[in-house]
């Protein structure tokens, strides 16, 4: 009896023991609950929220219109005259004269320049001296012709007169020979006055070529001599004048890249620019194209002749002049930016959303991705050009027709597009 008094104390103290550790554990299993609840919140929260700094898409669109659309092929190049000549001499000599100097205007047949002609002038009179003698040899064989002759005719009257007695038959063959030696003695003489006239016409000709003469009506270039100047024609004439026929009508010869040769044609319409007058534009046309090649620093072009009017004589030959040939000229045709007919979707509509979405839905996997084909609802095997519009916020794609492009707009024909449609010509991220 005495003993129990204690034990029901002992098992006072055990209740309240295990009723203070089951307390605790429910403190700590109530703190559980509620950092779990609190976690669950921020996950919902950070679920609704987009990450911060997260980007998403936004579409730039411009519009498909009606208009013109004029097509060109630049070339850069030279001016040129029409018709220029490279005046020279065929003598040797020092120049006496200049009678002209650049930019003169010359007429056919005017003095340019004249050579010394002391020397060619002596020519000419020794010249007429073989002539003048020449033409005495010619004399001097008529004589000897007419006394062979003469000498001929006695022999044969005394053989008549005396029966053929005397002079002998010899004698008679003898005057005949003299006779056929004078003759050609008299042949050879008229060849050599024939000679010595050649010879002094020649030389007169010689003394005529010593005063340079303009070809043409033209103007005058370059001069490249200057009196006193020793000209020596050998294997080539020397270049005294350079002339151009006409600057009224010139020529521009630009160098087309191989690319773009086969836009080119005659006849068609160009424009150019030079540096002396950057702000004014001159018309042209289109000659000829050339079918030979050119290569310069490993380019292959081919030169192409432009007719240039230069009616106020403003163009010079030599001048650098930038062509636009105009190889097409469009009008009233659908239009839309090259920008357009690049762009294409870089994700589909499932990967923006998760470009877009929250952290849980980046680590939750996703459906498998589909093409943007199959989700615009398109077709694998499409094929050919495209431009995209929005729908419902979405890129669709719309097959076209491509035709000519100036290179910052082409020209659209057949297929669903309209003008007045927004066509997307590129993505661009925006953060929230």
């Amino acid at each position: 009896m005495g003993n129990k008094p204690l034990n029901q104390a002992d098992e006072v103290a055990k209740l309240l023991g295990a009723h203070t550790g089951t307390r605790r554990i429910r403190t700590a299993v109530g703190w559980l609950v509620v950092t779990i609840v609190i976690v669950l919140a921020v996950v919902a929260y950070l679920a609704r929220r987009p990450a911060a700094g997260a980007n998403t898409l936004r579409f730039v669109t411009e519009e498909a219109s009606r208009g013109d659309l004029v097509v060109t092929v630049s070339a850069t190049g030279n001016l040129q005259p029409t018709d220029d000549v490279d005046v020279g001499s065929e003598l040797s000599g020092i120049i006496d004269k200049v009678l002209v100097d650049d930019n003169d205007r010359v007429t056919k047949g005017q003095v340019l320049a004249v050579l010394d002609t002391s020397k060619l002038e002596d020519q000419v009179d020794k010249s007429k001296a073989a002539l003048v003698s020449a033409e005495a040899g010619v004399q001097q064989a008529e004589a000897t012709v007419k006394e062979s002759r003469a000498n001929l005719a006695r022999l044969r009257q005394v053989a008549e007169l005396s029966g053929g007695k005397v002079p002998s038959q010899t004698e008679i063959d003898t005057a005949e020979a003299t006779l056929q030696r004078a003759l050609a003695n008299k042949a050879v003489a008229e060849a050599t006055v024939k000679q010595a006239r050649a010879a002094l016409q020649s030389d007169e000709t010689n003394l005529t070529k010593a005063s340079i003469r303009a070809p043409m009506n033209g103007i005058v270039l370059e001069r490249k001599i200057e009196p006193g100047q020793t000209v020596a024609a050998a294997m080539q004439a020397p270049v005294l004048f350079t002339l151009a026929q006409d600057l009224v009508q010139m020529e521009l010869q630009v160098d087309v890249d191989e690319a773009d040769v086969g836009l080119v044609r005659d006849g068609q319409p160009a424009t150019f620019t030079v540096d002396a007058y950057p702000n004014r534009k001159y018309k042209a046309k289109v000659i000829r194209v050339n079918y030979g090649s050119q290569t310069k620093n490993n380019v292959i072009s081919y030169k192409t002749i432009l007719k240039v009017n230069n009616d106020d004589l403003s163009l010079r030959p030599g001048m650098t002049a930038t062509a636009e040939i105009t190889v097409a000229n469009r009008e009233n045709v659908l239009l839309v930016p090259n920008a357009a007919l690049r762009f294409t979707p870089a994700t589909t509509t499932n990967s923006s959303a998760q470009q877009s979405g929250s952290i849980v839905s980046r680590l939750m996997p996703g459906p498998p991705r589909e093409s943007s084909k199959r989700a615009n609802g398109k077709s694998d095997n499409e094929s050919g050009q495209k431009v995209w519009i929005l729908r419902d916020g979405q890129p669709v794609s719309i097959p076209v027709t491509v035709g000519n492009t100036d290179g910052r707009l082409t020209e659209i024909s057949g297929g669903e597009l309209k003008p007045g449609m927004q066509v997307i010509v590129e993505a661009a991220e925006s953060q929230k």
